[in-house]
Formats: C-alpha cells, sequence, structure tokens
C-alpha cells in the first residue's frame, strides 16, 4: 500500500481506485444501514464522499456488508486444496477464514502446516492459520507426527499465524501439563487468540480452563453452556457445519446484552454442502429466518469474529480499514451479488472473476503408509455374549455407549448373520504401517447393510476408518483405499462400487469444488440407494468422527474402544 497516494485519495487529491453508488452500507458501530457511496483506494476504504474515481459502479439499492469471516474452519474437510476451497467460498461472501490445519497437521506435522500456509499466501482469499495445539489430539493416539510448543514457535511469528488452535486436550490443561501451557502462553504473548474444544466441560473445570488463557470455544450445543462462556469472559462461535448444526440450538441463548460475544464458524463443511446452503451467508440466512435481527447476524460474521482474531484492519466498512466487501440483495435471503477483497472484484453473480492458482503438494501426495493387512483384520471374540456398541445422535458428532446382548459363534467370535443391523467399524494406522488395528461395533444408527465403506478422512489422526457388514468388503475396500493414495472408497459384495480419491494428504482433492461435489454426490446416492445408510447420519462425515476420542461418548481408534467420559480405553466387550 502507498501511504501517501492513500491520503491523496482520501482527500480528493487523487482520483479514487473504485466508487461503489447508490448502496445501503451496514454500520457495524452504530447499527444501522445508511444510503451512501464507498469509496476505495489502495485496497483500502477511503470514505463515503462521492470523489470522482477511475472506476465507478452502481449497486442499485443492495445492501453493502464487510466480507464474511468463517471463525473457525478445517480446510481439508472441505476436501479442497486451499486454491480451490477459495474459489468456492468467495463468490458466496466470505472473505476470510480462520483456519485450523490440524488435519494435514495430524498426517505430515509442520511440513504440512507450511503447506497450508504457502498455498494460502497468495489468494484473494484471506487464510488466517491457528497452529494446531493438539497433534496428536490425545498423547496415546497414532498420528503421522508429534507436535510440541518448540515445534510450533518457529511459526508463530508468521504474519498469516492468528494464535493456537482449538484446545482440545482439556484434561492437559486442567492438570497444568507443561507442555500445553507453554503453547497457550506462547501464542498470547505474540497477541494471538487461543481457541477452546470444551464439550460438557462447566464449573471449576470451566474456570481453569479460562483462566489458562483459553478464549473461545465452538463446541457448545445448549443455551447454557453459551452462557457459561459467555460469563467467563470467552467467545462462543454458533456452528453450522455438515455433520453437527448447532446454530438453531444456541440461537435462543443470544440476546442484545451478549450477542458481541458471538461469531459464526462452519468447523467442517462439505463442497456439495456449501454449493447448495452456501457457506458464511447461510448463517446469516438461517438466523434471520430464526428471529435474529439483521444488524446482529452481520455483526456476528464480521466485526465480531474480526474483533475476536484480533484483525484490527477488517469487520466493518470505515474509512483506513480493508476493502474487503460483499454486495447481497437484501436482508433476508443475503444472496451475494459482488464480492470484493482488497478492494479488487474477486466474484460477480456466484462466479470467480479469476480462478486462484494452486500450489504443487508435492510429497503431500503419498501419504497412506498402511501394514500388509492379515487374513483376518477384522475379527472380533467376544466371549461373554455382551459387548459395547457406540450408537449415533441425529446431526450430532456426540455418540451414546450402550451394552447389548450379541450372538456368537461357539468359538465366541461376533457372527453378522446372527445380529442383522449391526456392523462392524475398525481404524487402521495408516502413518508408520505399524499394523494397529481396533474394531468396535456400530449399532443401526448408522444403517449401512450390504458392504462397506473406508476413508482416510478420520478426525483427528486421520488414519483409516472403515465400516461394514462383511469381512471381506471392509478388507477390500481398505486395501483400494490405500491404492489410490487415500480418499473414500465403497464395496460391496467382493467389488469396488466408487471412490472418490483425495490424494492430498489423503484428505484433499486438486480438483474443482463442482467436480469433488459431484463425486460426492454420486457417493452419497449410493450410500443411500444401496447401502440404506439412514437419513440421519452424514454417510462420510459422521464416520470419520467416529474415530476422534476428544468427543464424548464412545469413539473407536487404532488402538481400540475409548470412554471419552472416563477417559480410558474399553474392552469391546461388556
Amino acid at each position: 500500500m502507498d501511504k501517501d497516494m492513500f491520503i491523496e485519495q482520501a482527500a480528493g487529491r487523487a482520483e479514487a481506485d473504485l466508487r461503489i453508488d447508490n448502496a445501503m452500507v451496514a454500520d457495524v458501530f452504530s447499527g444501522e444501514f445508511f444510503p451512501s457511496s464507498v469509496c476505495i483506494g489502495q485496497g483500502c476504504i477511503l470514505g463515503f464522499s462521492r470523489m470522482p474515481a477511475r472506476e465507478v459502479t452502481d449497486a442499485g439499492g443492495a445492501y453493502l456488508l464487510p466480507g464474511l469471516i468463517d471463525g473457525h474452519v478445517h480446510i481439508e474437510s472441505s476436501m479442497l486444496c486451499p486454491a480451490r476451497f477459495a474459489e468456492l467460498v468467495l463468490p458466496r461472501g466470505t472473505t476470510t477464514v480462520i483456519a485450523d490445519p490440524h488435519e494435514i497437521a495430524n498426517v505430515r506435522g509442520v511440513d504440512g502446516i507450511r503447506y497450508m500456509l504457502e498455498a494460502s499466501r497468495s489468494l484473494p482469499l484471506d487464510v488466517r492459520i491457528m497452529l494446531p495445539s493438539c497433534v496428536p489430539a490425545l498423547p496415546f493416539e497414532d498420528a503421522g507426527a508429534v507436535l510440541r510448543a518448540a515445534d510450533l514457535a518457529e511459526l508463530l511469528d508468521d504474519e498469516k499465524v492468528a494464535g493456537l488452535g482449538e484446545m482440545m486436550n482439556v484434561p492437559g490443561v486442567l492438570s497444568g501439563d507443561a507442555d500445553v501451557l507453554e503453547k497457550i502462553r506462547a501464542a498470547r504473548r505474540r497477541g494471538g487468540q487461543v481457541d477452546g474444544h470444551s464439550p460438557g466441560l462447566k464449573g471449576e473445570g470451566l474456570d481453569v480452563y479460562s483462566a489458562a488463557g483459553v478464549g473461545t470455544d465452538h463446541e457448545c450445543t445448549s443455551v447454557e453452556e453459551l452462557r457459561d462462556r459467555i460469563r467467563r469472559g470467552m467467545y462462543v462461535l454458533l456452528r453450522e457445519g455438515s455433520a453437527s448444526r448447532d446454530l438453531l440450538r444456541l440461537l435462543p441463548g443470544v440476546t442484545p446484552e451478549n450477542s458481541r460475544r458471538c461469531l459464526f464458524c462452519t468447523d467442517d463443511r462439505q463442497p456439495a454442502d456449501i454449493l447448495e446452503r452456501g457457506h458464511m451467508d447461510s448463517h446469516l440466512r438461517i438466523a434471520v429466518a430464526a428471529g435474529l435481527d439483521a444488524m446482529s447476524a452481520v455483526r456476528m460474521a464480521t466485526l465480531n469474529a474480526a474483533e475476536c482474531y484480533g484483525l484490527r484492519d477488517r469487520g466493518a466498512i470505515a474509512p483506513g480499514l480493508r476493502a474487503d466487501l460483499v454486495l447481497v440483495n437484501d436482508l433476508r435471503h443475503f444472496q451475494p451479488l459482488r464480492v470484493w477483497t482488497g478492494g479488487r472484484l474477486a466474484a460477480e453473480n456466484g462466479m470467480m472473476k479469476t480462478a486462484p492458482v494452486s500450489l504443487d503438494p508435492g510429497e503431500l501426495r503419498h501419504s497412506v503408509n498402511l501394514a500388509p493387512l492379515p487374513e483376518q483384520p477384522f475379527e472380533l471374540r467376544l466371549p461373554s455374549g455382551r459387548a459395547r456398541v457406540i450408537s449415533l445422535l441425529p446431526h450430532s458428532l456426540v455418540t451414546e455407549s450402550r451394552e447389548m446382548d450379541v450372538h456368537v459363534s461357539a468359538d465366541g467370535l461376533f457372527e453378522f448373520s446372527r445380529n442383522p443391523g449391526m456392523l462392524k467399524i475398525a481404524v487402521l494406522e495408516r502413518h508408520h504401517a505399524s499394523g494397529r488395528i481396533g474394531v468396535g461395533l456400530l449399532d443401526g444408527s448408522y444403517g449401512l447393510s450390504g458392504g462397506a465403506i473406508a476413508t482416510s478422512v478420520a478426525h483427528d489422526s486421520h488414519n483409516i476408518v472403515v465400516a461394514g457388514d462383511d469381512d471381506a468388503d471392509m478388507k477390500l475396500a481398505v486395501e483400494e483405499l490405500a491404492r489410490i493414495g487415500g480418499g473414500v472408497v465403497m464395496t460391496s459384495r467382493g467389488k469396488v462400487l466408487d471412490c472418490l480419491p483425495l490424494p492430498v494428504g489423503g484428505l484433499m482433492s486438486e480438483k474443482t469444488a463442482v467436480e469433488v461435489a459431484d463425486a460426492l454426490r454420486r457417493l452419497l446416492r449410493l450410500a443411500r440407494e444401496h447401502y440404506h445408510i439412514s437419513e440421519k447420519a452424514d454417510a462420510f462425515m459422521t464416520l470419520s468422527f467416529l474415530a476422534l476420542p476428544v468427543i464424548p461418548r464412545l469413539k473407536i481408534t487404532a488402538r481400540g474402544l475409548f470412554d471419552a467420559d472416563a477417559f480410558r480405553f474399553v474392552p469391546v466387550g461388556a
């Protein structure tokens, strides 16, 4: 930015770069919309005077909002590399995202984080990175890397780093683990935010967690949890993702008094979902339709998020701030008409003006290192005839733990034929070829029948997770997944029915959002029509989160069944 020229333009002694006329401008500071022109120079807002400009555009009375900010997202969960993610969300009005790359960090550690930083650096979408705090998520997880405070220290001074990512190791914070606390302190010393992840935490534990320096939480699922965190000075991120949809549950807790501590996030949203429902623009539509006033919703998507993450140059339309803007048709549908980033028109009528350039992922294309499978990798012996079984809750990451009678063979082996509706679920370590395989049971709440589904997207360690009602189909799905370098594979009766390769870290594709979304739609249709998977579950994202042991209650890892409430491994046999 040429600061001298900026002042010349602001004073009207030099032409502005751009003037937007006839706009209803969102003033998120005073809480009103007012008719005005907005002038832009050197990528920033010059002011509201109708000054001469090299380019003039007519807003036609539409509403001009600050660029929308996603307060917490895992780009990898879109299954797209950063450039393809940018061209998906920018036309929907999102100009900044706060991204936690702990998915790729669990696969390749610091190298994975550096890839996300470099792949995002020249994009029109401003990607701010929260350094992953928990790689692995828990000390006994089998991730592809281990990141300690010293490993993250070298990255904290990067201008694109906004702080420390979600602190899932709640026990480590509460017990005063030295490395955990040093990560938090190092981020705070540099003025960064520290994201939280504390489902169910309350009372004294929440006091300690907040006092340690954790400043946000996106895992609230009740109004009570929202209020508890705001009372402690934390920001609450109202999440609306593909698998976990908490926005409508939490909105009744948002009041005029506390709304400034609330912001929006997607966390994990698939490309087909974004193409169909939108991105941050969908949060605005949902919130306003549910009764939240439009200005509070806009603040939550802009100013609140900017303040939460210390982005002092954006979040509002005011002189001197970055010209990230979105023009929407009205305050009900929030359909983005044009989107500017840094004063440049990035998208119009849902289309990018120029496609962002991808960075070559190099060695990240070779990330599946699976040990040879034994003859019967999923054999499960339950001599007592009783088992702990994972049970899903509708549209939630939280699961239930059930104890059930199961039918077994004479030598105690679980048999599919005698347990209709019951599935096996397994996680296989895929980073170091250790050969670890954890096997458990999943009840009929998932609904799969007639084959198996395997994926290398398995939060957070991203080993291979596979579920099915036939051992041979499960094995075939895993072997095909290793062959294609990661992604999603669907098998039935000894055949591969379909697959979606995700060769970048076993998590992302370099294809366009439309191509990936079309493939996902095809696979989801197969999941419903062939496998009869429940409408209450997202076939692939739900499966991915069943391997995440930091969310209650019962989950599965490469080391076996994990009880997140008791915080210990438990046998499948009850």
